[in-house]
């Protein structure tokens, strides 16, 4: 199963801290460093996205995002996908957050469907998820929050 970005941004909201633009070598060049590892690295704006990376008016309203980060309307993309640190590369989202009845967290879904959960009454109601979902990643999130929620969890 592959992860799909759905460029919601969501997790570059607050990268802002962690990758540092040191400074620019060019119009669209940037020497960069990645701060949870102190890793230096290069960046250059996707030819595709020099467009919307232009108008910087989102990283003043939002301070704390990723520097790279752009709207491009309902999308938050980055910009310098290519180049991106090795911690942007691995990085899978949650998609669905699984709650009890009580509202506690018993486990996560992140972007390739799969669960995150230590708790063995989710872990066996997933079970019947992997045998009956829909094999189409595209419909198959809509229907595990509908099983999910009607074997009385919530799903967020």
């Amino acid at each position: 199963m592959t992860f799909t970005c759905r460029q919601c941004g969501s997790c570059c909201m607050f990268l802002g801290d962690y990758i540092v633009i040191e400074r620019q070598t060019g119009p669209f060049s940037f020497d960069c460093e990645s701060v949870s590892t102190g890793t230096p690295f290069r960046a250059q704006v996707d030819e595709d996205k020099r467009a919307i990376f232009l108008d910087d008016s989102f990283p003043g309203q939002h301070p704390h995002a990723c520097r790279f980060l752009r709207p491009d309307g309902n999308l938050l993309r980055c910009t310098i996908h290519r180049d991106s640190p090795p911690q942007c590369k691995f990085y899978r989202c949650v998609v669905m957050r699984i709650l009890d009845t009580e509202g506690c967290l018993r486990g996560t879904v992140r972007g390739t469907l799969d669960l995150h959960s230590d708790d063995p009454a989710l872990r066996a109601v997933w079970e019947q998820v992997v045998k009956e979902r829909p094999k189409d990643d595209g419909e198959a999130e809509a229907w595990i929050a509908a099983f999910l929620k009607r074997k009385g969890y919530r799903v967020e």
